[in-house]
């Protein structure tokens, strides 16, 4: 059987490097924005699925708010678990596996960290994971590419040297898929990894959100909230609330 490519890429040091220049400023500016616009209570709880390192997690938890991060990489829950206290808090969790119950105000999933799975049958069940942890009037935040301008505006292949590694990487469509190929070497030894991402564009999200017992309510096309634009924008940014109990 084959191995998700997400369990080892994402827990490889290697992710870590290729990935470093995450910018937190850009970061930060989303989260004030996002709550500029959600207004959460101050004591509202807050669950990042699929949090990384914790960077959006901490930012939040710095705002005031009682946040748990959940992300299926061992080594990047390690690092987030530095900056745990009574209201910052993280877990190594599969999003497609039940969490919480009716339990978090507002639930994040950002910078592209879904449309991994082979099946719409897993990625429904991640969502509904999502929404059973929302109480019942609680809202999901979905950050995703833009998947129509990615396609228009694909770079076959790019080159990025990082410290003493140089990164052969290579990108092609296959299948509703966007597939990035990941090629080094590192003390004399030759690594390649794989990234597979489901071009999901909006009517796909409002079949799948339907099938999960969510909602759309609001859409953005960047992090300074501006309206979704399918040829123009970076990002779809989706605001959902759960319409079951």
């Amino acid at each position: 059987m084959q191995t998700d490519w997400f369990k080892s890429w994402f827990n490889s040091p290697y992710y870590h490097i290729l990935y470093n220049a995450r910018n937190q400023e850009e970061a930060e500016l989303f989260i004030d924005n996002l709550c500029n616009f959600l207004k959460p209570a101050p004591d509202s709880k807050m669950l990042d699925i699929a949090c990384g390192k914790g960077r959006h997690s901490v930012y939040l938890n710095k705002k005031g708010f009682d946040v748990t991060g959940t992300d299926l990489s061992y080594a990047s829950i390690r690092f987030a678990k530095k900056f745990e206290n009574p209201t910052l808090q993280f877990f190594v969790h599969d999003m497609r596996n039940l969490f919480y119950i009716n339990y978090f105000d507002f639930a994040f999933n950002l910078f592209t960290s879904f449309g991994y799975f082979d099946t719409d049958k897993d990625h429904i069940n991640a969502l509904k994971s999502f929404a059973k942890s929302l109480k019942k009037d609680g809202l999901l935040v979905m950050d995703y590419m833009n998947s129509d301008k990615i396609a228009r505006n694909l770079v076959p292949n790019e080159v990025k040297v990082i410290g003493e590694i140089t990164f052969t990487i290579s990108r092609k469509i296959v299948d509703s898929k966007i597939i990035k190929s990941i090629a080094f070497s590192d003390k004399s030894q030759n690594f390649s990894f794989t990234e597979e991402v489901r071009a999901f564009r909006l009517t796909d999200f409002e079949r799948l959100f339907a099938a999960a017992g969510l909602q759309i309510s609001r859409t953005f096309g960047d992090y300074d909230l501006n309206p979704f634009d399918v040829k123009k924008s970076d990002r779809l940014i989706i605001i959902c609330k759960k319409t079951g109990c």
